[in-house]
């Protein structure tokens, strides 16, 4: 009897690439950027967003910004954050990356470390914790952190709402939270420079994309194709 190779069927591993930084800084047309370019690779890509990215998750997402969360302190900001963070791995972003898609994710666990940690004073042992459990080993290879002054970021995600939309959960925090909020993702850069990369969010979205291109280029190996 011939033993039958399987392994040869099996997809190639994806990859996790996830973008942080402020308000405004262009995570959203970044990520469709990139996802536009790996496609023209014939690369799969499949770009989701935190809080959010599973059923569960936004309905999470929904109650977080709109600030229902808020009154009960920052601790129960972080677990409901954690608790769709694990749906959120489990249905959608380990499924992608076994199927071998490149998963390109609108915040990840930056962002609490940042928002509830740094700023909301939760303690580094608590947060790596909940981290723990809620990713499950699970860790982005490259996380592009789109740096910008919150004075631009702030008035960019002004002008984006719809008139009389509200203002959501973290948009409506004071200037020199979102101040303290950059340097924390700074922060996070320089001790992890292995995983991030710092990039300039004020200049023009195709300017950032060739940044973000590059970047990822450089520390992810992609086709030997050019790009479109």
């Amino acid at each position: 009897m011939t033993k039958q190779n399987t392994s040869a069927s099996a997809p190639e591993a994806g990859h996790f690439i996830t973008l942080e930084g402020g308000e405004g800084a262009g995570k959203s047309t970044l990520a469709k950027a990139l996802a536009a370019r790996l496609g023209a690779l014939g690369l799969t890509v499949e770009l989701t967003r935190e809080p959010g990215g599973s059923p569960k998750a936004e309905r999470i997402r929904n109650a977080l910004l709109a600030g229902q969360i808020k009154p009960y302190g920052a601790f129960a900001e972080a677990l409901m954050f954690s608790a769709a963070r694990i749906d959120h791995v489990d249905r959608r972003i380990k499924p992608a990356l076994a199927r071998g898609a490149w998963v390109i994710c609108d915040r990840f666990i930056d962002s609490t470390r940042v928002y509830q940690g740094a700023l909301g004073a939760i303690g580094p042992e608590k947060l790596a914790a909940l981290e723990t459990v809620a990713i499950a080993g699970l860790k982005p290879e490259l996380t592009l952190i789109l740096d910008l002054a919150p004075e631009i970021g702030l008035a960019r995600a002004a002008s984006r709402r719809l008139p009389g939309e509200a203002v959501d959960r973290f948009e409506g925090e004071t200037l020199v939270f979102h101040r303290r909020l950059r340097q924390a993702f700074l922060d996070i850069a320089a001790a992890e420079p292995g995983r991030c990369v710092v990039l300039d969010a004020s200049r023009s979205p195709e300017q950032l994309a060739e940044q973000a291109w590059q970047a990822l280029a450089s520390r992810l190996r992609l086709p030997q194709i050019a790009p479109a």
